[in-house]
């Protein structure tokens, strides 16, 4: 543990910056321990605020500055590729689109401390037609207000930080051992709960084909295209139109008297 300190304080800078760097482009390292470190080594002295903070904003800028060109490139497919390597459910996607929706980008100021819209926050921006100046200026608030909180916070508990260090070190290989079993148990949970969901999901299902057929077959099937106002794509004939950050006000326009087929992406 010692020299892990020492570690960090020699390459400190480099290391902060490169960690949430890569955090920042969706690898599973999180930023909020280092920070935190960041914060007691600033109160004793090892570390300087000023270049935390530069640093720290300026990678998460540059992150996410590629997640929004992806997003205003790509479109939806970006979010596609999220749900794919995200452990959480598909539904975590939907659920920061609503989200976006609702707050546009004052999201991008509170997206760093919320799990899933960390994640996708910032191709939705590009995808939603946001400007490049105003993302800029509300992700950079976001990034100083998400590195200045944890760092702040390691300031004021340097303290009981160094205690847990002492902790950590009393215990040695133990403490990695123990948190390494703990990371792969979560992991291994968030997994299970990702393919039970799919498996739900997967006996629910209807082919375009078999749709077609129960359509040419005469029945009286209501397809429901709930979209989100984000995503943009060929209107299908003869469908109801409520994207999904709608269906609260609008659910009684959806008939109760027949089957109904949901189209999403």
């Amino acid at each position: 543990m010692h020299q892990t300190l020492e570690f960090v304080v020699r390459h400190g800078y480099l290391l902060l910056f490169l960690w949430i760097l890569a955090e920042q482009a969706a690898l599973p390292l999180p930023s909020i321990p280092l920070l935190l470190a960041a914060g007691a080594l600033i109160h004793d002295g090892r570390m300087h605020l000023a270049p935390v903070i530069l640093l720290g904003v300026m990678a998460s800028l540059l992150a996410d500055n590629g997640w929004y060109q992806l997003g205003r490139h790509r479109g939806s497919r970006v979010l596609n590729f999220l749900c794919r390597i995200a452990l959480e459910p598909d539904s975590c996607v939907r659920r920061t689109e609503s989200a976006f929706l609702r707050y546009g980008s004052r999201s991008l100021l509170l997206a760093k401390f919320v799990p899933g819209l960390n994640a996708a926050a910032t191709p939705l921006a590009g995808i939603s037609g946001m400007s490049l100046p105003r993302f800029l200026l509300f992700d950079t608030l976001g990034a100083l207000l998400w590195i200045s909180s944890y760092t702040l916070a390691g300031y004021v508990f340097a303290g009981q930080l160094e205690k847990v260090f002492t902790y950590a070190e009393q215990m040695g290989a133990w403490l990695g051992i123990v948190i390494a079993l703990l990371l792969a148990g979560w992991i291994a949970w968030k997994f299970i709960q990702r393919r039970r969901f799919l498996r739900k999901l997967q006996v629910s299902r209807i082919t375009v084909d078999e749709l077609r057929g129960r359509l040419d077959a005469g029945e009286d099937v209501v397809i429901l295209d709930v979209r989100s106002g984000l995503e943009t794509g060929h209107a299908i004939p003869g469908a109801l139109r409520i994207p999904i950050e709608e269906l609260n006000g609008r659910h009684l326009d959806i008939p109760r008297d027949r089957d109904i087929v949901l189209f999403c992406s």
